[in-house]
């Protein structure tokens, strides 16, 4: 794991070494082990430079940016690629020499195979930049769920990448907001590839890889999608079982691979607990397990749950609690380390949790994101799949006046209640022929809200059908790409943005904070193909989803926790935003610079805080998304401190 950066310029000029340097260095937490630059001479036209976070082979063998015996393919690389070893063996017996036992070193020689192609071989998490100099290009590529970002930029005279927009940053001659990113943000509570909020920073989206030359970039290519690349197979259910079984081993396996400390961070739900409980039986010492509570909020903690599975799998276990103080002194650092907002408040656990893990001495920790959304395992997904099948496709029946008629009277008197905002906006969209029911599973502000909040200033500068129209292509592309059913096209939507923009995008940054690796085995990618061929009812049975990876877990986990109800990783913020975290919350969201810009109407803003406060309306993840962006402004914009209240 690493923080990668590089420069090509388009004019012909040279990279300043010490500005490059620079940069690199404002990403020291994602490799404080080693340090490395190169630039291209004579020409000084090109330059990489990389911060190590040593994992595999800790040797200084593993020296980054890192070359071919000639130096004509170099690469700087961020991430694991957990077929190493299986690449390198083909490799070998094709002629090639190795100095190391690191991974990025198959790169670079896998490149001088199979030039840009050579990244659909790869097994893992990565973002990386390859600098030919035969061909005279750059080969930028992230991995196929995104879990390692890279962003870019081109301002006509250089071409710049970084896995961190703040490196970007002392490249831009001013620092403005993108007015359709802020659009994007406020519906997904992040902003889509290939966009961000900064105005002139773009980012690779998931399974992509650009060629740069010094035309610029070219139009990224998508070498993988998750239906496109399924796993071909058609079983019966013990067959899917079986399948299910071996693979998940071996994907928590392959990423064990490790030579630091490994652990896992612990909720006591199905995904964590499956992940742990096999780690433990690959284990040959006790596991390192995490967990986070909170004070006071016993309906918030699963501590119960998660000393359930430490007891039965022997784990060495470390809690930590935390109160509404805690939460907010730990804002500051998140908003700098995210560098655009993105997410709901778990994000502060996460944060605290990485540096738990850091405190213990563990380098490298396993996160249960993925199994939610490849096994159909949120109750929204079915939810959606319900009303699809059923009150959706008979309301779109009606006609047309009957529907707005419905949608205008019956839509306000659910507005206050967000468990009700789907068949809400079920109404409203089903009012507008090819509208899709489903955005994600975590929308900040349906179309109408953000329209209450914003002004008309804003609406002037963007396309206020735009994120319609993203769900829309999205929603087509699943569809060529062999979509079976409304699950299928559910979890294709999640798996292109919310996943890898929200919660991957969270993951990795606020552990390497830390300078702590975060992993995802439930994101495996043989793992992923074989979910997403299950058929629906292999995943969803009687209403409750996950239905095969409780049955395959059923002699391992115990049945209380495996069939329980689903409880999200949450926080008590609804409860912290009208008693401790009242006052500086709406100090915040009314005094940020933001205002200025002219683009929130402040006093929506405050209408909806007053809302929540009222206990009339439960309005916390919105108020959270408000106020992660006001905080985002004032720190990266308007340039001011942030200090807690």
């Amino acid at each position: 794991m690493c923080g990668i950066v590089g420069v090509l310029t388009r004019d012909g000029s040279a990279v300043d070494e010490a500005t490059i340097v620079g940069l690199r260095d404002t990403m020291i937490h994602r490799g404080p082990d080693d340090a490395g630059v190169w630039r291209r001479e004579p020409q000084g036209n090109a330059a990489l430079a990389v911060r190590r976070l040593a994992i595999i082979d800790t040797s200084d063998r593993g020296h980054q940016p890192m070359a071919n015996e000639d130096g004509t393919v170099r690469v700087a690389f961020n991430g694991e690629i957990y077929n190493h070893a299986i690449l390198r063996a083909e490799l070998e017996r094709r002629g090639h020499r190795f100095r190391s036992h690191c991974d990025t070193e198959v790169l670079v020689h896998l490149y001088e195979e199979h030039g840009p192609s050579m990244v659909e071989q790869l097994v893992g998490m990565f973002a990386f930049a390859i600098w030919d100099e035969a061909a005279q290009h750059l080969l930028l590529a992230r991995d196929r769920l995104g879990v390692k970002p890279l962003y870019w930029l081109d301002d006509g005279s250089r071409f710049a990448f970084a896995s961190e927009i703040k490196a970007l940053l002392p490249l831009l001659p001013r620092r403005e907001v993108d007015p359709i990113g802020l659009w994007q943000y406020l519906t997904f509570v992040a902003v889509p590839p290939p966009r961000t909020l900064f105005a002139g920073i773009a980012k690779l989206g998931i399974a992509e890889t650009m060629l740069v030359t010094r035309d610029g970039p070219q139009p990224p290519r998508r070498y993988w999608d998750p239906i496109a690349n399924r796993t071909c197979f058609d079983g019966e259910a013990v067959a899917w079982e079986r399948e299910l079984q071996g693979q998940l081993l071996r994907s928590v396996e392959r990423q064990m691979m490790s030579d630091v400390p490994v652990g896992a961070f612990l909720s006591g739900g199905v995904d964590s607990s499956t992940n742990v409980a096999l780690m433990s039986r690959l284990s040959a010492t006790p596991v390192n397990t995490f967990s986070i509570g909170y004070e006071g909020r016993a309906a918030y903690n699963e501590f119960s749950w998660a000393r359930q599975i430490a007891e039965r799998f022997h784990t060495a276990h470390r809690e930590l609690v935390i109160g509404a103080r805690d939460f907010w002194q730990a804002v500051p650092g998140v908003i700098h380390h995210l560098d655009e907002p993105t997410g709901g408040p778990v994000n502060v656990s996460v944060y605290l949790l990485a540096q738990l893990a850091r405190d213990a001495g563990v380098k490298v920790i396993h996160l249960g994101e993925g199994g939610d959304e490849i096994f159909a395992g949120y109750d929204q997904y079915l939810r959606i799949e319900a009303l699809t099948r059923g009150a959706w496709r008979r309301f779109r029946r009606l006609p047309r006046a009957v529907r707005q008629v419905v949608s205008t009277t019956a839509g306000p008197l659910m507005s206050l209640q967000p468990r009700l905002e789907i068949r809400r906006e079920a109404m409203l969209r089903a009012t507008r022929d090819g509208g899709r029911l489903w955005w994600g599973q975590a929308i900040g502000f349906y179309s109408r809200e953000i329209e209450r909040v914003s002004t008309s200033r804003l609406r002037r500068l963007v396309d206020r059908g735009q994120p319609g129209g993203l769900v829309l292509s999205t929603a087509a592309e699943a569809d060529a790409a062999g979509a079976r059913d409304e699950l299928d096209r559910i979890i294709y939507q999640d798996l292109r943005l919310r996943l890898p923009e929200q919660l991957l995008m969270r993951d990795d940054k606020l552990t390497m904070a830390s300078s702590v690796e975060g992993r995802f085995p439930l994101l495996d990618q043989p793992l992923v193909e074989l979910a997403m061929a299950m058929p629906f009812e292999e995943k969803v049975r009687n209403g409750v989803g996950k239905h095969v990876l409780k049955r395959v877990m059923s002699d391992v986990l115990p049945e209380d926790l495996l069939w329980r109800q689903k409880q999200a990783f949450r926080t008590p913020l609804q409860h912290w935003l009208r008693s401790e975290l009242a006052g500086p919350v709406e100090r915040r969201l009314r005094t940020s610079a933001i205002h200025e810009l002219g683009y929130l109407d402040r006093e929506a803003v405050q209408r909806l805080f007053r809302l929540h406060l009222s206990a009339k309306g439960e309005r916390s993840y919105q108020i959270w998304a408000l106020l992660s962006l006001c905080l985002w402004f004032d720190y990266w914009i308007a340039g001011r401190e942030l200090t807690p209240d």
